[in-house]
C-alpha cells in the first residue's frame, strides 16, 4: 500500500481506496446498528478485491470492532502488519494451522465433527465460533446435530468449553425487505440454537447472523455483532435494496480502477481490431492502447462491449479484450500517452459502477471485483 499525489507517474494500472468514502460509509452503519452492536469488517478475499492491507488499516483506524477473513493465513498478515483487533476466520482451518490460530490470537469457526475432533487435539485450543447451518446448506452443524456436539464440547477429556466463545449463521437470500420469510425461518432456527446452548450451561457466547443485507433489513438481526461485507465497500448487496433503501441511506463506492494510455493510433475505415478480426472500425477514428487485459481482471466478455473514461468522455472498447492489453474508440476526446483512463469509477462528470460492469459483463459485483488482480497496487486517498 502506498500513497502518491500523482499515481500515473509511478503505475502503468493502479487502484485506488478512498479513506474517505470508507469511513463515511462506516459511519453510516455504525449509525443504522446504534453504538451498543459490534460491527466486524469483513475483509476476506483481499477485501473484496480491495486490497486486504490497504482496506483494513483504513477500517482500524476507522473503530471497526473486528474483522472477518477467510483463513488464518490472512487472520497471520493482518497480524504481522500490526492489527490488533480481534479477528475471527469464517472458512474452515486445515489442523496443521490450529496452533498458529492459538498463538496469534486468531479466532476460528467449526462447522462439522471432524474440525471439532481436530480440534481437541490441541492442548491449547484456539478460541472459536460454533457455525449453524439454518438453511444455506452450506458450513456448519444441523439442528438436530447440536445435542451431540454440545455432548462433545462439555466433554471433560479436553479442552474445548473455554475456549468456545461464539455461536453464528449465515442468510441465505437476505436481499429483500419485502421477502423476508426465508430469513425469518433461518433467524428462528438459529434462536432455537442459540436456546440448546445457552440450557447446556454456554453463556454468554456472542450471537450474529448479519451480513449486509440483514442488517439493512432489519434490527432484529443485528443481535451482538454484525459482519459488513459488501456494504462498507459503498456497495449495495443487491438491486432490490438499492431501490427500496438508497433514498434514505447512501453510500458511497471505495474503489476506483485506472490504468495510463500507453499509446494512440489512427484507425481507417473497415480496419480490423485485435484477435479474431471480430470488429471492424465503422469509421476513420483514433484508437488508445491501455495496458490492463483479462490477467488485471477486466473481463474477456467485455470485449466489443465495454467502456472506459477518458478525460471525462465514454469511450468504448474495441475488439477482444486481450491478456495484458485493451483497445478504446478515443475518435473525437482529446487526450495523450501518459493520460489516466478510468476502468471503474468517476472522472469529471461521467461514472462507471462495478455494477455496471458486472452487468454487462453477465457477473456480479462481488466476483467482479473480487477478481481484481491482488497484484495491482492499492494506493490510499484522502
Amino acid at each position: 500500500m502506498k500513497k502518491s499525489k500523482n499515481s500515473k507517474s509511478h503505475y502503468r494500472t493502479w487502484v485506488e481506496i478512498s479513506s474517505k468514502a470508507a469511513r463515511r460509509d462506516y459511519e453510516t452503519f455504525r449509525k443504522l446498528i446504534g453504538p451498543k452492536v459490534k460491527i466486524w469488517s469483513v475483509v476476506k478475499s483481499n477485501a473484496y478485491g480491495h486490497g486486504l492491507m490497504a482496506f483494513s488499516k483504513v477500517m482500524a483506524d476507522t473503530g471497526t470492532d473486528g474483522f472477518c477473513v477467510d483463513s488464518v493465513v490472512e487472520g497471520l498478515r493482518l497480524r504481522k502488519e500490526g492489527i490488533k483487533k480481534p479477528i475471527l476466520v469464517l472458512g474452515p482451518t486445515l489442523g496443521n494451522r490450529l496452533g498458529e490460530a492459538a498463538v496469534n490470537d486468531i479466532t476460528i469457526s467449526i462447522s462439522n465433527f471432524d474440525a471439532l475432533k481436530a480440534l481437541a487435539k490441541i492442548k491449547t485450543p484456539p478460541e472459536f465460533h460454533v457455525k449453524i447451518d439454518t438453511g444455506m446448506h452450506r458450513q456448519g452443524f444441523y439442528l438436530n446435530d447440536l445435542p451431540r456436539a454440545i455432548k462433545f464440547l462439555k466433554n471433560r477429556n479436553h479442552n474445548l468449553k473455554p475456549a468456545l466463545e461464539g455461536i453464528y449463521t449465515h442468510f441465505a437470500s437476505a436481499k429483500d425487505i419485502n421477502y423476508p420469510t426465508f430469513t425469518d425461518g433461518q433467524f428462528v432456527k438459529f434462536q432455537k440454537a442459540v436456546k440448546l446452548f445457552e440450557r447446556a450451561g454456554f453463556k454468554n457466547l456472542v450471537r450474529h447472523c448479519a451480513a449486509t443485507g440483514a442488517a439493512l433489513i432489519n434490527k432484529k438481526y443485528h443481535l451482538d455483532a454484525v459482519r459488513l461485507g459488501i456494504g462498507l465497500y459503498g456497495l449495495w448487496p443487491s438491486r432490490e435494496l438499492e431501490v427500496q433503501l438508497a433514498s434514505r441511506i447512501h453510500l458511497q463506492p471505495v474503489l476506483s480502477w485506472r490504468a495510463v494510455i500507453s499509446e494512440i493510433k489512427n484507425l481507417k475505415v473497415e480496419d480490423y481490431v485485435g484477435y479474431d478480426l471480430v470488429e471492424r472500425a465503422s469509421r476513420d477514428t483514433k484508437m488508445a492502447v491501455i495496458p490492463i487485459g483479462y490477467w488485471h481482471g477486466y473481463p474477456r466478455s467485455l470485449s466489443s462491449i465495454g467502456e472506459v473514461i477518458v478525460n471525462g468522455r465514454r469511450s468504448k472498447v474495441l475488439g477482444r479484450v486481450s491478456m495484458d492489453l485493451l483497445t478504446v474508440d478515443v475518435g473525437g476526446i482529446r487526450c495523450k500517452v501518459g493520460d489516466a483512463a478510468t476502468l471503474i469509477g468517476r472522472d469529471g462528470g461521467a461514472e462507471i459502477s462495478a455494477s455496471e460492469i458486472a452487468q454487462k459483463s453477465g457477473t456480479t459485483h462481488y466476483e467482479f471485483l473480487t477478481r481484481l488482480n491482488p497484484l495491482m497496487e492499492r494506493i490510499v486517498t484522502g
